[in-house]
C-alpha cells in the first residue's frame, strides 16, 4: 500500500490525475470503475480539463440508488454525466439498475458486467465508518454486488445533496468488497479530518469487517491519497 500526503485537497487530487494519465496514456485503461460524492470531483475536472481520450475505455459504477431513475437529478447516473461523462464521453458505462427493485435480478445482472469488464483502476472515495462504496460495516468480504440498506451516518452525510433529508434514498445497490478486490489497481481518496479515522483504521487497524476498507491492507497494488487533514492521525 502506497500512501501520498499533500497539503491540500486539490494537490491530493492532481496526484492522483497524474496516475489515470500515466495509466490512460499507455493503453493501461481498458475498463475504470467510478466513484460518486463530493471527495473525487476535482480529479474529475482534471480529468474534463485534460487531452486524455476514454471513447475506447468502458467505465463501471460503484453503486446506484434503489429507486432513483438515470434522469433523477440525485441519481449517481446523472452525478457521472454531470461532472465526467458530458465532458468526456466513455465507450460504455454502465451502472446497477436502481430502478428494479429485484435485488437479485439486479446482483446478477451487475456481477455478469464486471465479469465481463475486468476492471484496470478502480477510484475509491471512503466513508466516516469506514464503508467503501456502499458496503457498510459488517459487510463480508466476500460478497459481490448486493442491496444495502445505509446506515443513519451515511444517510445523514448524503443529506447534503438533496432539498429535505428525509428525500435520501434509505437503501443503494454496490459492488461488493470482492468485486472492489479484484480490480488490478486501486486509488483511495480522503480529504478532511472527518475522515482521518477511518483512514488510521484502514491502514494502521486490524483488517475486520467492522471496517470494511481495511481489507484494502491485503490488495497488492493500492494507493492511498490524502490531504493533510485526513492524514493527520497516520
Amino acid at each position: 500500500m502506497q500512501i501520498i500526503r499533500e497539503q491540500t485537497a486539490a494537490a491530493a487530487s492532481a496526484k492522483a490525475f497524474e496516475i489515470v494519465a500515466d495509466m490512460a496514456r499507455h493503453n493501461q485503461l481498458q475498463v475504470m470503475g467510478l466513484a460518486t460524492g463530493s471527495t473525487p470531483l476535482d480529479l474529475y475536472k482534471l480529468i474534463c480539463a485534460s487531452d486524455l481520450d476514454f471513447s475506447r475505455t468502458s467505465s463501471v459504477n460503484l453503486d446506484e440508488y434503489v429507486g432513483l431513475k438515470p434522469t433523477d437529478p440525485q441519481s449517481y447516473h446523472h452525478f457521472m454525466q454531470k461532472h465526467l461523462f458530458s465532458v468526456k464521453p466513455f465507450k460504455e458505462s454502465f451502472f446497477p439498475d436502481g430502478t428494479n427493485p429485484d435485488a437479485g435480478a439486479v446482483a446478477k445482472a451487475y456481477d455478469r458486467i464486471l465479469a465481463d469488464h475486468p476492471i484496470d483502476l478502480q477510484v475509491l472515495g471512503i466513508g466516516r465508518n469506514g464503508h467503501i462504496g456502499f458496503n457498510e460495516p459488517g459487510t463480508a468480504f466476500d460478497s459481490h454486488t448486493h442491496r444495502v440498506a445505509l446506515t443513519p451516518s451515511t444517510i445523514a452525510a448524503n443529506a447534503r445533496f438533496f432539498a429535505k433529508p428525509e428525500l435520501v434514498p434509505h437503501y443503494a445497490y454496490t459492488m461488493g468488497i470482492a468485486s472492489i478486490m479484484a480490480a488490478k489497481q486501486i486509488i483511495l481518496l480522503a480529504f478532511g479530518k472527518e475522515k482521518a479515522a477511518a483512514i488510521r483504521a484502514t491502514i494502521k487497524g486490524p483488517v475486520t469487517t467492522a471496517v470494511p476498507a481495511s481489507i484494502l491492507q491485503r490488495h497488492p497494488n493500492v494507493t492511498v491519497v490524502l490531504d493533510a487533514a485526513a492524514a493527520s492521525q497516520i
